[in-house]
């Protein structure tokens, strides 16, 4: 149960990633609210992409964290490399508990 809880945490965790600004020259994507890249969520997205959750929007693209105390923004190297994901209509109903709902429903219609 916890590790389902702890896979239903990081879907929602996804869920409230954005764009926040696209920087030029490069197309170069700033994400708030970006997902901490740990072993436990790693696990947790392949669980989600295994269930059909989520899809890969975009393999591979080069990240870096930006400091924004520096105020600078880093330079873009080809060693760290992640896939960036986004929810399938799945993954929305998984968060927001269709299923059960649904099922409620049925089980109510059918005992009255």
């Amino acid at each position: 149960m916890q590790r389902e809880y702890s896979t239903y945490k990081t879907l929602k965790f996804l869920s409230k990633q954005r764009v926040a600004i696209v920087l030029q020259p490069g197309n170069v994507w700033v994400i708030e609210k970006a997902m901490p890249d740990t072993e436990q969520n790693n696990e947790n997205i392949q669980t989600c992409l295994m269930r059909g959750w989520v899809e890969v929007l975009h393999e591979s693209v080069p990240t870096e964290k930006i400091d924004l105390s520096i105020g600078k923004i880093p330079e873009l190297t080809q060693n760290n490399k992640k896939n960036i994901y986004r929810l399938t209509d799945s993954g929305w109903n998984a968060i927001h508990r269709t299923h059960i709902t649904t099922l409620l429903g049925i089980i109510i219609a059918i005992s009255s």
